[in-house]
């Protein structure tokens, strides 16, 4: 595969080395892989991108055959003039805690992702682990997805989904999650714009449309909301969250949707964000 040249986003980008790979590959998307080298490769949409921190500048290259905007690369790694605003107004100065986590994770970002993908790979997130989603993806993007260059294939089409039989997700040890990912498929098929209306919903509305679909529960249509729908007051809780809101901040016997009514208001309209400073660090140790 030839790459373009690489290209500087600049050194105010606030990546570190260990913000870029948490950001990449911490759970929001299951799309990125570390190559030989230490750079980044991965896919969103039909987009392929590498990138690299070099000498504490992000830069980014393409396959040449694939052609994609500087602007494009800025959106979906949120970088942009309101990241700091945005850090600054979480209540790190009162809870040390998240100040910790922040501290430990500068620069990390909610990267904006396709809604129809952020919700396929959530739907296949059940008991499973990072590794595990990723694996699921992969195989299905080779199997059903667009080539997008020679061995990279996109996520398939929710309306490409539709086609396929329960049976073959199953082949692909999708397991009970095939049936959700199969009737999902058929509905959305069925409804071309539910998905982009969610995105235009206010938060608690699309959150609310997102669960009428096969499969997705509470903790699924915050990640996907979060992660493609741009609704950054979503607070999902999964066991990693639950256990350091239990450990760090006594909510010991708390049901999930009771933690994550607390995130969202003890860490106000960016909550999400600040979910995933906690994650990481957890997650680190």
């Amino acid at each position: 595969m030839t790459f373009t040249p690489w290209r500087s986003l600049g050194k105010k980008t606030g990546f570190t080395e260990s913000s870029l790979a948490e950001t990449l590959e911490g759970g929001q998307s299951f799309l990125w892989a570390k190559t030989a080298s230490g750079s980044w490769l991965g896919t969103w949409g039909d987009n392929i991108t590498e990138l690299r921190i070099m000498s504490g500048s992000l830069e980014w290259r393409t396959p040449k055959q694939r052609t994609l905007e500087r602007k494009e690369i800025l959106r979906y790694l949120a970088i942009d003039s309101e990241y700091d605003a945005i850090c600054n107004s979480l209540p790190w100065r009162s809870d040390p805690v998240l100040a910790d986590a922040m501290k430990r994770f500068r620069g990390l970002r909610i990267l904006r992702q396709p809604l129809s993908e952020t919700l396929f790979c959530f739907l296949l997130s059940s008991v499973k682990s990072i590794p595990q989603i990723k694996d699921l993806c992969l195989k299905t993007a080779r199997e059903f997805g667009e080539e997008l260059v020679p061995g990279i294939h996109a996520i398939p089409t929710w309306e490409r989904l539709a086609e396929v039989a329960e049976q073959d997700l199953r082949a692909l040890k999708y397991g009970y999650r095939a049936k959700y990912v199969a009737a999902t498929a058929a509905r959305l098929a069925g409804e071309p714009d539910f998905l982009e209306n969610c995105e235009t919903m206010p938060y608690v509305e699309a959150r609310s449309k997102l669960v009428e679909l096969p499969g997705v529960g509470s903790k699924v249509a915050d990640c996907a909301l979060l992660f493609g729908g741009a609704k950054l007051e979503a607070f999902p809780v999964d066991t990693w969250i639950a256990k350091v809101m239990s450990d760090r901040y006594g909510m010991v016997g708390w049901s999930l949707d009771q933690i994550a009514s607390f995130g969202r208001i003890h860490f106000g309209p960016y909550a999400g964000l600040a979910q995933q400073f906690l994650f990481s660090a957890v997650r680190a140790g």
